[in-house]
């Protein structure tokens, strides 16, 4: 199982082919960068991951894509991405608010971060309700599902994507995944340009325990449990 074919083991409903789709028995995991819309069910469950080093995935992304060039301006990636411009789901900020206005305070909905994951990736991967497991392992067996587990936190950057699928119009020089750490966009980018990110999204990085490095303190978290809708 490589970047190739993964669609044929978690689908996303962008990228799966509506024939493979809808032959999959339910229930069933599905992937996705999506921003959330009315059609997921109230009765689906939602484990939402999020990573602040999303910029620097982007603008390697975007170089493997031939999108930019080798050497394009990380500053203007920068403005580009505060502003939604890098990503057809819109900015970071719009699409981690569509998904905790919608279903923070969920019983089916897990929030987690990449950094957590990637510190202490079994605590995290184990961290599904009771209710969640019977329900999941319906759809795929156990050691497959371990493997999912296993590629998502980090083994996954030993483990070179192969050609075809995802990668097969990108470059071949440049790997689809890099280094898979957390902390790169605070520590490698320059002060300036983690405090144009900072300044973007205060409230909503404070409530994810993203600490700022170019403010005093973090910003007064936003409250989103009387924001929690039907999906309607």
């Amino acid at each position: 199982m490589g970047f190739e074919n993964i669609h044929r083991l978690v689908p996303d409903p962008f990228a799966t082919a509506k024939r493979d789709f809808d032959r999959m028995p339910r229930p069933r995991i599905i992937k996705s960068h999506e921003c959330f819309e009315s059609r997921y069910r109230a009765s689906d469950v939602y484990r939402f991951v999020t990573r602040g080093d999303v910029v620097i995935s982007q603008y390697h992304y975007h170089r493997k894509c031939k999108k930019i060039e080798d050497g394009y301006p990380m500053e203007k990636f920068v403005d580009r991405f505060v502003a939604g411009d890098t990503c057809p789901h819109g900015s970071w900020g719009e699409n981690v608010g569509t998904w905790l206005t919608a279903r923070h305070n969920d019983p089916r909905f897990l929030l987690l971060k990449y950094e957590d994951m990637m510190a202490d990736p079994h605590r995290e991967m184990t961290e599904w309700p009771r209710s969640w497991e019977s329900t999941l392992t319906q759809s795929v067996s156990r050691k497959r599902w371990n493997a999912v587990q296993l590629n998502a936190c980090g083994n996954s950057k030993r483990r070179r994507p192969t050609s075809g699928g995802l990668t097969k119009e990108t470059r071949k020089d440049l790997s689809f995944v890099r280094a898979a750490k957390s902390g790169g966009w605070q520590n490698d980018l320059p002060q300036q340009l983690v405090a144009k990110i900072e300044d973007a999204w205060p409230h909503l990085m404070s409530f994810l325990g993203y600490k700022p490095v170019t403010r005093e303190g973090p910003a007064p978290a936003p409250e989103f449990s009387g924001l929690v809708s039907s999906g309607v």
